[in-house]
């Protein structure tokens, strides 16, 4: 439920074209709905706007589907994160007009194109190829939530002039999202390169003593670069959210 569709409703009983009775059916499940498995948060796109997220890691396929079928009938966009293949391919089949971003692991459901809300451009940098998926999750978010988005990809400090080919396009950001394995050093060098915010994210990639993130976590909250926030371990999903709320402002 949105703010669009609650005006909708009220204004519709207002002049008489709904009644109070199909006002409150409409509404019943305003704050949340309770399938048994699931509390569906109805309420927070008007809270927040942008509607509760699918967190599809741990989810059965009818779980999803069963979550999606009441989300659907009351919001305009649905984001199923950390959603397998497998699970997709179900989801899919019952939803035809489902995308499903196999390199995100990510399924979205719109009812509409998603207007424009951003004030800027939100440029998504990588460390690595290895480190796509998880930018890629962070780019589809921020996309969906409404914001003009560039990419560029492998451009990490083993080979830092890959970085600094693009620089104008860096300078023109509005928000910067960086993302980086191994020792998680690309985002203080972004960091020191622009006076945008940057939102560092680090990823579970690398050998043995990159101990699945924690390395390249500690290293960006480590950072002596003032302008960098840190989200957890190979969350995108976080980094996109938080980039499009700071290029809305």
């Amino acid at each position: 439920m949105n703010l669009n569709s609650l005006d909708k409703i009220l204004t519709s009983v207002a002049s008489g074209k709904t009644t109070v009775n199909d006002a409150i059916e409409s509404l019943k499940y305003l704050s949340f709905e309770d399938i048994e498995y699931a509390h569906i948060d109805h309420h927070r796109s008007l809270r927040k706007g942008f509607p509760e997220v699918i967190f599809g890691q741990g989810k059965t396929s009818d779980q999803i589907i069963g979550i999606l079928e009441k989300m659907m009938m009351q919001e305009n966009i649905v984001l199923i994160t950390r959603i397998n293949k497998h699970n997709a391919k179900k989801v899919t089949s019952h939803f035809p007009d489902i995308e499903y971003h196999e390199d995100a692991n990510m399924a979205v459901w719109k009812k509409h194109e998603i207007a424009m809300q951003g004030k800027g451009i939100i440029v998504v940098l990588s460390a690595g190829t290895s480190d796509i998926p998880v930018a890629k999750e962070a780019c589809l978010t921020a996309k969906y939530m409404g914001n003009d988005i560039e990419s560029i990809f492998d451009v990490g400090v083993a080979g830092i002039h890959r970085l600094f080919d693009h620089k104008e396009l860096i300078d023109k950001a509005t928000v910067l999202v960086v993302v980086a394995g191994m020792e998680g050093a690309l985002p203080s060098v972004v960091a020191g390169m622009v006076s945008k915010p940057v939102i560092a994210v680090p990823t579970s990639i690398g050998y043995g003593v990159n101990f699945s993130g924690l390395t390249a976590l500690f290293a960006m909250l480590n950072s002596c670069s003032s302008n960098i926030a840190v989200v957890n371990i190979d969350n995108g999903f976080g980094a996109g959210y938080m980039a499009s709320v700071i290029n809305r402002v």
